[in-house]
């Protein structure tokens, strides 16, 4: 099979026509192309009859479309250290305001606060530094971060997971061999592929871990905030509650008004007021460190720790609920690695936000040692003196920054699940050129927006607020870590046996922190859990249907051979399984519109079933969108032809910034298609040309394709006088065999005439009915379904593209 060829649209180069890597100032992609050496004409159209009752390689495995982890500069490494500050640590960065004030319940004596400080230092040690920043932020799956992309790697290192069959070949799957793999490491493996509860239980974690952080999503923000106007209370006390509402929302609201600016716009502000933050609070940390109390450092010692559980049973248990809020927000630290990198955040995190709190909460419980009622309002209480009133401005506006760590989080996690066919597909905007991982998701914005407003509205103070707080952080933490005890385990084959004392180490810590933040469920944090309930009920609900849209869709995966064939007169017709009906010949261009594309586009093979015709040319028309700002023109367009004469495949790879449909798609098509053609023609036949072939003029590339055609004209005469001379039978079936060249003026010539007398847009309206018989629970699943997805399809009105030159072909599936 003839290989397919990679061409440009610029301008065509003087080459020699026996170099293969220069015709036309082409480089092929793959160079596969068989040499015809010294054949003669009739050898060659037998080659062609052959090749022609396959469809050509498609080009779809490409190394490109897979998704890669962008590689930094030292300098852009830097400069994203400086960004995650603003965007990541704003969360965990503002715990000082109320750790200490959510831990106790009155002043506390030196041993217990010794014994909660050890417990914040070494939470912030054990919790973040080493699970986190050490261990799972390298379970990234391509740069992208949180639990479902860990779930996601899982599903290429293990068959645990579906797939849209159209976009399987956009997949890396990397499965290790079993002979690589020890026996406890493929028995694990093959439990998990083989049994149905497993495969559902990794498929609900890693959804349940999305929705919780979106959950946190609506609910951190509000809390943020709120507690940040709350603030003014210290500087005017009698402050009415409405207008502390009233501007609580007017703020949120701002906040999202300003996320379509992206988020290196962002972190120009953002940035140094946590900078500044976190200063403030290694600084006043130095102060009461050195005037009241130094010794308290004695905390760094894990002993306290133990202690005040001990000597607290039951109260020190119920006191961890307090003390998570020192980490709450680290689960937004794994899922904002895809905009920041993982190098980046270590960076940040080690050589900044982690020694500015380790030094904020050790001068808080310097103070408070001697000041043991500061404890109410810890961070105001322990501001050295003249430094109030600035300190309030700088907490203000750091408490508003830290949702937004929760605000790029979201938008990073719904588009992973939109990857992988859980939620419907939503309008995606890059914001960054540089930094490939900074989008912003509209609709999710204003969804997040009406509910953090309605949620800081309806719970109205923070106390009501923290009681929601803090659960759906511990539930997903718990879940990274098995997530990431098989992705140690199955991506980088390490042995169980070492892997298990750390993971029952961090699961035992996981479960203490977790089962002392469930006690407030009934206070509140049932909201959040009921919340992200329902948004997980939504993503296991389109992932089902999706998985029956591919079952019902099978029928149409196949080759055009399967639906199509030539008749021995040369016209087209149905295959013996759809009834061998003669399509009839309808004039004009039509170009048929498909997704990312594997075989025939369904569309095409309901349009001949059901239609009994065909457009004298026919494209199929593929986008695959690539994780890169923008493609060069000559490495975006791959044109490949069909069993079916005259019937090409145009794969479109595109960049996230790139303009691929516009008005004057068809012309570019026509260009492509037809470029293709004659291309082609001279990588098969470049010897039987004549010398003037490589005449091009490298300034008129249109010139070189009609001159071209010409020379493919001429050529055709030379070829057929010699396939007669060099016959020496009468009758022989060879002789009047037509050769490439005859049939590549052939195509030229139906492609032209095609174009010029219309152009048609061709595209699906599949809907969707459940079939006769269905039990209640599956029909009830299914519609809800069918009705999402009618409610969230892409119009075809959104195309920049001739309205009256579009078709849509309605059918109908049952699933």
């Amino acid at each position: 099979m003839e290989s397919s060829v990679q061409f440009s649209n610029v301008a065509l180069r003087p080459t020699r026509s026996n170099d293969p890597q220069a015709i036309g100032g082409v480089v092929p992609l793959r160079t596969r192309s068989k040499s015809h050496g010294r054949k003669s004409s009739v050898e060659i159209a037998k080659i062609a009859a052959i090749e022609d009752a396959e469809d050509e390689d498609a080009g779809l495995r490409d190394a490109r479309d897979f998704k890669h982890k962008q590689s930094f500069s030292i300098a852009q490494i830097l400069m994203l250290s400086y960004q995650s500050i603003g965007v990541i640590y704003g969360d965990i960065g503002t715990s000082p305001l109320y750790v200490f004030s959510s831990t106790f319940t009155g002043p506390p004596n030196r041993a217990d606060l010794l014994g909660v400080l050890s417990l914040i230092l070494w939470s912030l040690t054990l919790m973040v530094t080493v699970k986190y920043i050490f261990i799972i932020l390298r379970a990234d799956n391509d740069g992208e971060g949180g639990t479902f992309s860990t779930y996601s790697l899982l599903s290429r290192y293990a068959n645990i997971s579906n797939r849209d069959p159209r976009e399987a070949s956009m997949i890396r799957m990397e499965r290790h061999k079993s002979n690589e793999l020890g026996r406890s490491t493929k028995n694990i493996r093959s439990t998990l592929e083989n049994t149905q509860f497993f495969r559902t239980l990794l498929k609900t974690i890693g959804v349940l871990a999305v929705s919780m952080v979106m959950a946190d999503g609506v609910l951190t923000p509000a809390q943020s905030v709120l507690g940040a106007v709350q603030g003014l209370n210290v500087v005017k006390p009698d402050i009415e509650k409405s207008t502390v509402i009233g501007v609580t929302c007017a703020i949120l609201i701002l906040l999202f008004l300003v996320q379509p600016l992206g988020i290196s716009r962002l972190t120009m502000v953002f940035s140094p007021i946590v900078v500044v933050w976190l200063a403030l609070n290694a600084g006043f940390g130095i102060y009461n460190l050195a005037k009241y109390d130094y010794a308290i450092l004695k905390a760094f010692n894990p002993y306290y720790a133990f202690d005040y559980l001990v000597r607290n049973k039951y109260l020190g248990w119920r006191s961890l609920g307090g003390i998570l809020l020192a980490f709450t927000g680290v689960e937004a630290l794994f899922a904002d690695i895809g905009a920041f990198s993982r190098h980046a955040i270590q960076i940040s995190w080690l050589g900044y936000a982690y020694p500015c709190l380790l030094l904020a909460y050790s001068g808080q419980a310097a103070y408070i040692s001697e000041h043991p009622d500061a404890y109410s309002n810890p961070f105001y209480n322990c501001v050295p003196p003249g430094w109030l009133i600035f300190s309030l401005v700088v907490a203000l506006g750091a408490a508003i920054v830290a949702s937004q760590a929760m605000i790029t989080a979201t938008f990073q996690l719904l588009t992973q699940i939109m990857k992988l066919s859980y939620f419907p597909q939503i309008k995606i905007v890059h914001t960054s050129k540089d930094y490939h991982g900074q989008l912003y998701v509209p609709a999710a914005n204003w969804l997040l927006m009406i509910g953090t407003v309605l949620v800081a509205a309806i719970f109205n103070n923070t106390t009501s607020l923290g009681n929601a707080y803090g659960v759906c952080v511990m539930f997903v933490t718990f879940f990274d870590t098995c997530m990431v005890t098989l992705v140690a385990i199955l991506v980088w084959r390490i042995k169980p046996y070492f892997v298990f004392l750390p993971w029952l180490a961090i699961t035992l810590l996981d479960g203490t922190f977790l089962s002392s933040s469930l006690t407030k469920v009934p206070d509140g944090a049932w909201f959040t859990i009921l919340l992200s309930c329902l948004l997980a009920s939504i993503f296991i609900l389109w992932r089902f249907g999706k998985e029956q849209q591919w079952f019902a869709e099978a029928s149409d995966r196949f080759p055009t051979t399967h639906f199509v064939k030539t008749s021995d007169e040369g016209r087209l017709q149905l295959t013996e399984q759809f009834g061998k009906k003669t399509l009839s010949a309808m004039e004009g261009f039509g170009i048929f519109f498909d997704k990312a594309g594997e075989t025939t586009p369904i569309v095409f093979s309901q349009f001949i079933r059901k239609l009994v015709t065909a457009p004298e040319v026919i494209v199929f028309f593929h986008l695959r969108p690539l994780e890169t700002p923008s493609v060069a023109p000559e490495e975006r367009y791959h044109v490949t032809r069909l069993a079916i004469p005259n019937c090409y495949r145009l794969v479109v790879r595109h960049g996230f910034m790139d303009e691929v449909i516009t008005p004057d798609l068809a012309s570019l098509v026509f260009e492509k298609v037809r470029h293709h053609i004659v291309l082609r023609a001279l990588d098969r036949e470049g010897e039987n040309l004549p010398a003037s072939a490589t005449g091009f003029d490298a300034t008129n590339p249109l010139g070189n394709l009609a001159h071209l055609n010409n020379v493919s004209k001429g050529s055709e005469k030379t070829t057929v006088a010699k396939t007669a001379e060099g016959t020496s039978d009468p009758g022989s079936k060879q002789a009047a065999t037509p050769s490439r060249s005859s049939t590549t003026s052939a195509r030229l010539e139906a492609l032209e005439r095609a174009f010029n007398h219309e152009v048609l847009y061709i595209m699906g309206k599949e809907q969707m009915k459940v079939k006769p018989g269905t039990n209640f629970l599956r029909r009830f699943f299914l519609n809800a379904f069918l009705i999402i997805r009618d409610n969230t399809r892409t119009k075809v009105a959104s195309l920049d593209i001739q309205m009256d030159k579009v078709i849509e072909v309605g059918f109908v599936k049952d699933v």
